[in-house]
């Protein structure tokens, strides 16, 4: 129980320390006062002077700072400089549609990516093995962005089997079943270049894990005794499966805050075009918002990857 309540407690001192941290850097690293007067050049002097109250960025830092911890535990992330919306409005919007991108493409890389990893391992040494490790190391390295170009140009244009961004088409109308359907065709491509970017670590990951387990002597045993080779790989990858457990917790938190490059590539509404549009018109609010959100998220999967993993192998919890 201690190990638990010492990891609730890391976490806990963890998003402590990036509330405290999101509220200074946005400051030091501009001035929100300067750039909320610059996205409304048609006020008076005056005006500027109210909305600049309005915002509380006449008061303090200390008064600021107490002003936004008591905002955020309450859900409030204050309003847009650019849409004068309110932030916690833009999140929860642009939120579901990462989680599509997201969670899909995860589970994809850890279904295909285990899959394959399982093969390279149970035929080491073999062209196929070496194959699967370096095209899989040939994609993890590839960058996002060229990916997702080279299936743009290639599907999009060339073939026109998907479209090259966006949600879904704008102005048509379409039944349930038919927006399910188009949203489902303009995020094909995103998705795919999503898991290409992240499938190479569970192939390698799984592969060794398996290599690991396959020279452990229960294995041995079995092989020993004549179990079937089907049989001794499927008890090999349930005690290899752990680390690949843990990764997807990871990298699913990553890949939330990482979601940038994609979604601004393929035009898609989701946390990564949001803060993409929020550097670009210094919207410091959204910035501090998102990535207050993107922290948090990194941080939870963190804690849910070393729960799982205590919960999952008993030499961790008597460690």
């Amino acid at each position: 129980m201690k190990p638990v309540i010492k990891k609730i407690a890391v976490a806990f001192g963890t998003l402590i320390f990036v509330l405290v941290f999101n509220f200074f850097l946005f400051r030091i690293a501009g001035n929100p006062k300067n750039d909320l007067i610059r996205g409304n050049p048609r006020l008076s002097e005056a005006g500027r002077e109210r909305l600049i109250h309005q915002r509380g960025l006449d008061q303090g830092y200390l008064t600021q700072f107490r002003i936004y911890i008591d905002d955020t535990i309450h859900g409030d992330f204050g309003t847009s400089f650019q849409t004068n919306q309110p932030v916690s409005t833009m999140m929860w919007a642009a939120l579901p549609n990462t989680l599509i991108l997201v969670g899909i493409s995860t589970l994809l890389a850890t279904f295909i990516g285990s899959w394959l990893g399982i093969y390279a391992a149970a035929n080491r040494g073999s062209p196929g093995d070496t194959g699967v490790v370096q095209s899989s190391l040939f994609f993890y390295a590839m960058p996002d962005f060229w990916a997702g170009m080279v299936l743009i140009w290639f599907f999009a244009v060339e073939v026109g089997l998907f479209p090259t961004g966006q949600k879904s088409e704008p102005g048509a109308s379409f039944s349930t079943l038919g927006y399910a359907w188009n949203v489902a065709q303009h995020a094909t491509l995103p998705i795919i270049t999503l898991t290409i970017g992240i499938i190479g670590q569970y192939v390698v990951i799984m592969r060794s894990s398996l290599a690991d387990v396959m020279g452990e002597d229960f294995v041995t045993t079995a092989r020993a005794i004549g179990l079937p080779r089907h049989r001794v790989l499927r008890r090999a990858t349930r005690n290899a499966i752990l680390p690949v457990v843990a990764l997807s917790a990871i990298t699913l938190g990553f890949v939330v805050s990482g979601a940038t490059v994609v979604e601004t590539l393929f035009s898609w509404p989701g946390m990564g075009l949001l803060s993409y549009n929020a550097i670009l018109n210094k919207d410091y609010p959204v910035m501090q918002g998102v990535f207050l959100v993107a922290s948090a998220g990194v941080i939870v999967a963190n804690l849910i990857a070393d729960l799982a993993y205590t919960y999952l192998d008993p030499r961790v919890r008597t460690s």
